[in-house]
C-alpha cells in the first residue's frame, strides 16, 4: 500500500484511511490468484506500510524537537522488532527551545526501532551543528529517549582548524559534545585547504 505526501507525527502508526483503502481494495478485488499479480510484486509487500514524500515531526509538550523528511518510508508491524526503513535517503534538523535548528543529519539509509526508540542511519552519514562543525561515518546510531548519538565505526570530525580520526564516537544531539573512542590522530588544517561552500 503506497501513501504519498503524508506528514506524521514523529514514527507516528498507521496513516490515516489506510483501513478504508484496504477494506476497498479487498471488497473491489475480482480474484484471489497470485498468478495475476504484476511480475514485479512481492507478496511481502503486503505486510507493509509504504509511504512516499514524507515528513515525520517530533514535539515534546508542544515543541518541536525534530523534523525527519524522507522520500519513502516502509513501516513494518509484523516484524519482531517492528520497524521503519527510508531506504532512499533522510535528513534530519534538531532544534532548540527556540526552534532553531541545533544541527542536521543526512544519510543515505536509516531503519527506526520503535520500541527501543533507536535510529540506525548508515550510508554517507553527516551531522553539522550549528558552529559548522562535521562529523562523518558510515553508520550512526541515535537514541531518541536520550537524545544521543553513538558508533563503533570509523568517524572523522571536522572542528575549526582541525581534522579528528578514530574508531568509536558518543556525542549529544546539538552535536556540541562528543568523545571518540580510540582517536587515531588530528591533524591541523588552514581554512583556505577548505572547498568553499557552494564548491559541493
Amino acid at each position: 500500500m503506497i501513501i504519498r505526501k503524508q506528514k506524521f507525527n514523529f514514527f507516528n502508526s498507521r496513516p490515516q484511511g489506510l483501513l478504508l483503502v484496504v477494506c476497498f481494495i479487498l471488497l473491489s478485488a475480482c480474484s484471489n490468484d497470485l498468478k495475476q499479480l504484476p511480475p514485479d510484486a512481492q507478496t511481502k509487500d503486503f505486510e507493509n506500510d509504504r509511504a512516499i514524500d514524507v515528513t515525520f515531526i517530533r514535539s515534546e509538550k508542544g515543541k518541536t524537537k525534530a523534523e525527519l523528511h524522507t522520500n519513502e518510508f516502509i513501516k513494518n508491524d509484523n516484524a519482531n522488532p517492528p520497524y521503519v526503513d527510508m531506504l532512499k535517503g533522510l535528513k534530519v534538523d534538531f532544534f532548540n527551545d527556540s526552534l532553531k535548528v541545533e544541527s542536521t543529519l543526512t544519510a543515505r539509509t536509516a531503519r527506526y526501532y520503535p520500541k527501543s526508540g533507536n535510529i540506525i542511519v548508515r550510508d554517507s552519514v553527516v551531522v553539522i551543528n550549528r558552529r559548522g562543525e562535521k562529523l562523518q561515518t558510515e553508520e550512526l546510531i541515535y537514541n531518541q529517549n536520550l537524545e544521543r548519538f553513538y558508533t563503533e565505526k570509523f568517524v572523522r570530525i571536522t572542528t575549526g582548524d582541525q581534522i579528528t580520526y578514530g574508531e568509536g564516537m558518543e556525542s549529544n544531539q546539538d552535536f556540541t559534545w562528543f568523545r571518540i573512542r580510540r582517536q587515531r590522530g588530528t591533524i591541523p588544517v588552514n581554512n583556505s585547504d577548505f572547498p568553499a561552500a557552494d564548491a559541493e
